[in-house]
């Protein structure tokens, strides 16, 4: 346990860092560029997504799990072998990829509803083919258990895809060039992330040898079904991207003000929400190879251990920030974007962090165990309840239907997730009652913090206010959690304390022994 903790705040840390640039990057953007061409961005770079899962979906996730399984068995050629069979065969397919687009374009075309759209995917295609190789790099770093490395490859491009963008985007230019701009930044970023992975590859000892073909076959078999599910999923981002502007436009909207809706609701408001997954997706990365190894060893109270834990976690840390959210979103949106929309939608997508969260969680684990495909089946059904949500509802809550359709889609898919967990591992979790202690404890610490938020604001500016409803939210529903015995304060002071005693014992210098 020691050692996922530690693996966990590692990637936690690096996972915070790159999150928090990207932030607020974000927050940059929408002051310097403005709502329209933020959601340019954001339809062109939904359809870029799905050709990018494509490539680094499935194929680093096999990678990792069947270069760690050769050098669990002292193969080390085999595993280098092995990679160079998978670098050949995921840049053929990126180049393949590229092809089709270019041939392709009056196809792709028709999947935007406006004509600038098409340029701005033609100049993210490069970056398919640096993803190509960066993706199969990072996966064998993945599978050695090198999580460094894993975690700096992803900050380092963060840093370089801000810097490159700060560069070349201005207030003066219009939406269409800044998006334009933003899409060259990312296939240099990925450019230059490429090459700093394969360095990072070769100093820790990496070797590529001579590609055999037996390889070829078990690394599709392994990395297809996982892929496909995986592109599949993918196409819910463009689908949202061209079904909401519709609608919108459908019930009086026009094309500009649609186009800035979506993007205050995907590049402000939604951000904001994948805040908790940072850290659950720290847990994520780190149980995948924890949990494979404990399928090898038939280890059944270690995987169940993991289970409940891993669920426990990510409804604490999710219920955590449903008060903060509940209780002073419009504030959020006003101070970070000087959007009230943006707070708005926040705060009436609150809810949908829990089962965001426990969604992604239970995706893990069922990857982990491998039951991908059937988990897939659970998405399909969780996707086409927010579909139809997305199509009926937005002539009676407006851009508040993707809210509430996204919400029901990760709802749905984690009821069935955690059935179909339930059913393969014969583990009891006890979601229900936990759930109901948390919803005790947020309600109060929402009101609470909604409470002293609308006093503060009468006397202080707003950065203040929110620090001081932060902390007093916080507070609010940590002393609840427990009240309701969520939280063991005494067994987290006992823990403190003995490590506190044997750091102190360690730093002691030793005595030296009396020579006769």
């Amino acid at each position: 346990m020691k050692s996922l903790f530690k693996t966990v705040a590692l990637i936690t840390i690096f996972s915070f860092a790159t999150r928090i640039l990207g932030f607020v990057f974000r927050i940059v953007l929408s002051r310097t560029i403005g709502a329209e061409a933020l959601g340019l961005s954001q339809v062109a770079s939904s359809v870029f997504m799905v050709l990018l899962t494509i490539i680094s979906s499935g194929i680093p996730f096999v990678i990792s799990r069947i270069s760690a399984s050769f050098r669990a068995e002292k193969q080390g050629k085999k595993a280098s072998s092995f990679l160079s069979v998978a670098l050949i065969f995921t840049l053929l397919l990126s180049l393949v990829i590229c092809l089709i687009v270019l041939a392709c374009q009056g196809l792709f075309a028709k999947l935007f509803t406006d004509k600038g759209q098409l340029p701005l995917l033609l100049v993210l295609l490069p970056s398919l083919v640096f993803s190509a190789i960066y993706c199969v790099f990072r996966g064998d770093l993945w599978g050695q258990g090198n999580y460094f490395a894993l975690c700096i490859t992803e900050f380092y491009e963060q840093v370089i895809r801000i810097v490159l963008s700060l560069l070349v985007i201005s207030s003066s230019l219009s939406a269409f060039d800044n998006a334009m701009n933003l899409g060259w930044t990312m296939s240099l970023a990925c450019f230059f992330s490429m090459l700093f992975v394969i360095a990072l590859f070769f100093f820790y000892g990496g070797k590529l040898s001579k590609p055999q073909k037996v390889y070829l076959k078990p690394f599709l078999a392994q990395s297809a079904p996982i892929t496909l599910m995986r592109v599949a999923s993918s196409f819910v981002g463009p689908l949202v991207a061209l079904i909401i502007p519709a609608r919108l436009m459908a019930i009086g909207y026009t094309s500009s003000q649609a186009l800035a809706l979506y993007g205050v609701a995907m590049g402000m408001t939604m951000p904001l929400l994948f805040i908790p997954t940072t850290i659950l997706g720290s847990l994520s990365t780190a149980l995948v190879p924890d949990i494979s190894t404990a399928i090898a060893q038939n280890n059944h109270n270690h995987i169940e251990r993991r289970i409940n834990f891993s669920l426990s976690f990510a409804l604490a840390i999710s219920a955590l920030f449903v008060p903060l959210f509940l209780g002073m979103g419009e504030q959020i949106g006003l101070f970070l974007y000087d959007n009230a929309l943006s707070g708005s939608l926040l705060q009436a997508a609150a809810w949908v962090l829990i089962p965001l969260a426990l969604n992604g969680m239970t995706s893990s684990l069922l990857n982990s165990l491998g039951l991908e495909n059937k988990s897939f089946k659970n998405f399909i059904i969780g996707a086409v309840a927010m579909f139809l949500a997305l199509w009926f509802l937005p002539q009676l809550l407006g851009i508040n239907a993707l809210v509430f359709g996204m919400g029901i889609n990760y709802l749905i898919s984690f009821i069935l997730n955690l059935r179909l967990l339930k059913k393969h591992t014969k583990v009891e979790t006890k979601l229900g009652k936990l759930f109901l202690k948390y919803l005790i404890a947020i309600v109060p610490a929402a009101a609470m913090t909604s409470f002293v938020v609308s006093i503060c604001e009468y006397f202080m500016p707003l950065f203040f206010t929110l620090i001081v409803g932060a902390c007093i939210g916080m507070t609010c529903f940590i002393t609840l959690c427990c009240t309701l015995n969520l939280i063991d304060i005494k067994a987290v002071y006992v823990e403190v304390k003995r490590k506190f005693k044997v750091r102190s014992s360690e730093r002691k210098p030793k005595k030296k022994g009396i020579k006769t």
